[in-house]
């Protein structure tokens, strides 16, 4: 049955999913690395495509931005369509010098000031890990196909525009061990851990705070491909 969110049948929709937050990045992944993709949800513009990738079944579907959007859709993946996995590929901001714009991140260990795994189910911690095994096949996947990724602790905030009074990049940086920030991953992996699933978060750097470097979005769209590529690799 359809939730309100996610027009695809039961069966549609893949036991591993790929997960851009742009719906225009999951497009171009479905376009370009899926064999016989199919368009399985448009409700709200929020576009999912199943096929297969050399072979193996896949979905690929965006969450939109922010903890509230993958929450809703990665809790009714998860629950209504018997998802196993889900590996987040996003973009980041790199709080390090160590991290530069196209670089890839995997997140070890993600913190974050949210309150929405409190709201959720009462989890008071502030640090959320990933899968193990998910994260090893992701490391595995990179070594593969020879490309570098970064292992690293990272921030997942509520908010894209904070002001000048609250803490900044160094800050975070500095107290916390985090290289570089996104919005979505500590959401996500609180729905893997309370449900006993699997999720991972895989990240390339679109901005720097250090350099002030950035990139468009329609680079943020399409370039991303050596990430794609690993997740993809990984759902094998």
């Amino acid at each position: 049955m359809p939730t309100p969110h996610i027009q695809a049948q039961k069966g549609e929709i893949a036991k591993s999913v790929i997960m851009p937050g742009d719906p225009l990045r999951a497009k171009f992944i479905a376009e370009n690395f899926l064999e016989n993709p199919k368009l399985i949800n448009e409700v709200r513009n929020i576009l999912g495509y199943t096929g297969t990738y050399q072979g193996s079944p896949v979905t690929v579907m965006a969450s939109g931005m922010g903890m509230p959007s993958i929450g809703i859709y990665s809790y009714e993946l998860f629950t209504q369509y018997d998802v196993e996995s889900i590996i987040r590929v996003g973009s980041a901001g790199a709080y390090s010098a160590d991290l530069n714009v196209y670089d890839i991140a995997l997140a070890e260990s993600v913190w974050s000031e949210s309150s929405f795994a409190r709201t959720q189910n009462g989890f008071t911690g502030d640090v959320i890990l990933p899968d193990p095994e998910l994260n090893q096949r992701i490391k595995d996947a990179a070594e593969g196909l020879q490309i570098l990724i970064t292992p690293t602790k990272i921030h997942s905030s509520d908010v894209f525009y904070c002001e000048s009074n609250m803490p900044d990049y160094r800050e975070i940086h500095d107290k916390h061990g985090c290289t570089c920030v996104e919005m979505e991953s500590f959401a996500l992996l609180h729905n893997a851990s309370v449900l006993h699933k699997k999720a991972a978060c895989l990240l390339t750097i679109s901005d720097s705070f250090i350099t002030n470097e950035k990139i468009s979005s329609e680079e943020r769209q399409k370039s991303f491909t050596g990430m794609m590529r690993i997740a993809l690799e990984a759902c094998r």
